[in-house]
């Protein structure tokens, strides 16, 4: 079988869509999440729906949203999904698992989140409301 035929192979079975794509965020997606860097910018508070503590964000990008379980750098990302209003992002954070973050926008100082993953060794899934608070 040729390269191409094996790639083919193997991206029909969902394999090598995932295998191919993975290259780090600044090579494979520069321009994108368009939605995020439109947020308003600084301090933001983000309300968990399960009674967990508020936590205070300071967001200069709108990324600081994507990774509220792994503010650690060095995690690669894939944007699954960038829409005007919606985006999903799928993150790999080396020796601490990864996450997959769904951001919907309602205005540019409200935005509804959901994640879910591996942290330290453990699972994650959450809901939260994020809303711009104040400054940085």
């Amino acid at each position: 079988m040729t390269i191409q035929g094996t790639f083919a192979a193997l991206a029909l079975i969902g394999v090598g869509s995932i295998m191919l794509m993975e290259v780090p965020q600044a090579a494979a997606q520069p321009q994108g999440l368009a939605m995020l860097g439109g947020l308003a910018k600084g301090e933001w508070t983000v309300k968990h729906r399960d009674g967990s503590p508020d936590r205070k964000v300071c967001v200069r990008s709108g990324q600081e949203l994507i990774q509220l379980r792994h503010p650690e750098g060095g995690c690669s990302q894939f944007v699954i999904e960038d829409a005007a209003a919606k985006v999903t992002v799928q993150y790999t954070c080396p020796n601490n698992g990864f996450g997959r973050t769904n951001i919907r926008r309602e205005t540019n100082s409200l935005v509804q989140i959901e994640s879910q993953g591996i942290a330290d060794g453990l699972p994650f899934q959450f809901t939260a409301e994020a809303r711009r608070t104040g400054r940085c």
